[in-house]
């Protein structure tokens, strides 16, 4: 633990604890909203057989992303959800949604 600590810029454990709640309920919530966002879609397994769970799959990667912010947001990590969030997309290929900043 004291490693990922380290790795993270955390200062305590109750912090890593909150840390590792909120992607716990991110995780659950995002899988989900899948469904009922697939129903809304009108995506159903009838009709893609075996695309639906790869598609499903896709839809829950930007339900994650978003719910990971909001719910480090209500649980005071704001800060830290931000910072991993832009870390992962950047990772991805996508770091053209950030501005740069420039000092």
């Amino acid at each position: 633990m004291e490693n990922l600590k380290k790795r993270w810029g955390l200062t305590s454990n109750f912090q890593l604890s909150i840390i590792f709640i909120v992607f716990a309920i991110t995780g659950s919530a995002s899988a989900w909203l899948s469904k009922p966002f697939c129903d809304w879609l009108g995506i159903v397994k009838e009709d893609l057989g075996l695309w639906f769970t790869p598609v499903r799959l896709l839809l829950i990667f930007p339900i994650y992303q978003v719910l990971l912010v909001l719910i480090g947001f209500i649980f005071g990590q704001f800060k830290f959800f931000w910072a991993f969030e832009k870390k992962m997309l950047k990772s991805m290929g996508l770091g053209f949604l950030f501005k740069e900043e420039k000092k």
